[in-house]
């Protein structure tokens, strides 16, 4: 449920796991923004479904319009505006419930709190890998790749300086040759 959206959105995933070939949709020029973060997405094209809400005894049945888009998403579909408008449904994303006046009383879809909790998750994953590839693209199209190849600092000595208050020390157990430590003349050899 967005009803911030104002499409009905299917995502290409969705449309081939239920077996409709791509040629099934019309011709679609719609662009719209907030789907991929920083990026405008294309429409592959319309389709029209009819969709059920309810149960044997009380349902409305109705068609409705999809965008349909190819990119990954915690969802199957996106209900928005359009959908509410067509069933006359409203929302409530507190107790995670849609509610429409069906012909023999009131329908509720209800919703799975945890599943709502991991499509929040996979949601923001998704969206940080986009992001990633976003930064990415951006970062190689500014980049000077001959950068890369040198180094950004000469190696140099170490600037930390000892106190003239040391001694050095053999720590190597069984290699007097090996370079001392140098420790505090007020700490004992051993």
């Amino acid at each position: 449920m967005d009803g911030g959206s104002g499409l009905n959105i299917l995502y290409a995933e969705t449309v081939r796991g239920m077996g409709i070939p791509m040629s099934k949709l019309s011709e679609s020029n719609m662009r719209f923004h907030g789907i991929i973060p920083g990026k405008k997405a294309d429409s592959l094209g319309q389709i029209t479904l009819d969709v059920v809400f309810g149960d044997s005894k009380n349902y409305l049945k109705g068609k409705l319009t999809f965008e349909v888009v190819d990119f990954h998403s915690a969802y199957h579909a996106i209900l928005g505006r359009p959908a509410y408008a067509r069933f006359m449904a409203r929302p409530c994303y507190v107790y995670l419930k849609l509610k429409m006046p069906g012909p023999r009383g009131v329908i509720i879809v209800t919703g799975n709190r945890q599943r709502a909790e991991e499509c929040l998750q996979r949601g923001s994953k998704i969206a940080d890998e986009q992001m990633a590839v976003v930064e990415m693209q951006e970062y190689q199209k500014n980049a000077d790749p001959s950068d890369l190849l040198r180094a950004k600092k000469p190696a140099s000595e170490s600037a930390f300086q000892s106190s003239s208050e040391t001694k050095p020390v053999h720590i190597h157990p069984t290699d007097p040759n090996a370079a001392p430590t140098h420790i505090s003349t007020t700490l004992n050899s051993k």
